[in-house]
């Protein structure tokens, strides 16, 4: 098995020890890393509001799979970790302008803090 890196200057940058996103050579699988709201030309949060760092999210994921050679709806498993599990109705009504149907498997948990205090990271699994 050999690794392709995936990187991306229209998402942010990793922030630890970790790629944007990992595609398998042999196969058409790429592992997508956790994106949270940040603004990748500031690094800085999108906003303080849960809606526009769901937005950002999405953004950023867009990125990431673009580079990738896909696109959100390539995605076949994302993962949402929230902070306040009341937010998930908004990720339901956002995500739903950013995927065409059938929509990817899918997990919602929620957690106690974000890197950067975000209130929103995903993560997943694409199929190209």
């Amino acid at each position: 098995m050999q690794k392709h890196i995936i990187s991306t200057k229209d998402a942010p940058q990793a922030i630890g020890t970790y790629s944007q996103a990992v595609a398998i050579k042999e196969g058409t699988t790429v592992y997508l890393s956790g994106q949270i709201p940040l603004d990748p030309k500031t690094m800085e949060l999108a906003s303080e509001e849960i809606s526009q760092q769901i937005h950002q999210v999405f953004k950023n994921l867009t990125a990431v799979c673009k580079a990738a050679g896909g696109n959100l709806n390539n995605i076949v498993k994302l993962n949402i970790y929230l902070t306040d599990l009341s937010n998930f109705a908004t990720v339901n009504e956002i995500m739903s302008t950013y995927f065409d149907k059938p929509y990817p498997a899918r997990a919602a948990i929620g957690i106690n803090q974000l890197p950067k205090d975000s209130k929103v990271e995903m993560d997943g699994i694409m199929a190209i």
